[in-house]
């Protein structure tokens, strides 16, 4: 992986933007970081720039100039499901489903990457629970 040293940052309301020494403008996504997704944003403006990353001090987050190259600086459709659905119990959701809980919760945080048949299998489960839960009345 190529090193990338990044000079300037600001936050949207859903991404950490960063521009590096050479001009390029590379980003990713808060929902890897909630604590500093949902900080005011006099936490959020309070950041030092490190030999590796970025800082944030007052919500204990750190963020390596790496990261921004990740493949999955965007969540996929499966990851953010379940990260902007905290109430959704990954261990239960996975038994219901037949799943490896701890196998689903890698594919969520992004240490280990399914095939596109097995995410599109627990996105047809994830449809499977909205179709059950609307049909209560």
């Amino acid at each position: 992986m190529k090193m990338i040293k990044i000079t300037k940052i600001y936050l949207s309301e859903n991404h950490i933007i960063g521009i590096t020494d050479t001009g390029e403008e590379l980003k990713q996504s808060l929902l890897w970081y909630p604590l500093l997704m949902s900080a005011p944003d006099e936490v959020r403006n309070d950041y030092t720039f490190g030999t590796e990353g970025i800082f944030w001090n007052k919500v204990d987050v750190q963020v390596s100039f790496e990261s921004f190259l990740y493949p999955d600086a965007e969540p996929s459709s499966m990851q953010r499901f379940f990260l902007t659905h905290p109430e959704i119990n990954v261990s239960g959701f996975a038994k219901k489903f037949g799943l490896n809980p701890s196998l689903l919760r890698s594919y969520i945080n992004g240490f280990k990457t399914p095939s596109p048949n097995r995410e599109q299998e627990i996105l047809d489960r994830i449809h499977e629970l909205g179709n059950e839960y609307s049909s209560f009345s």
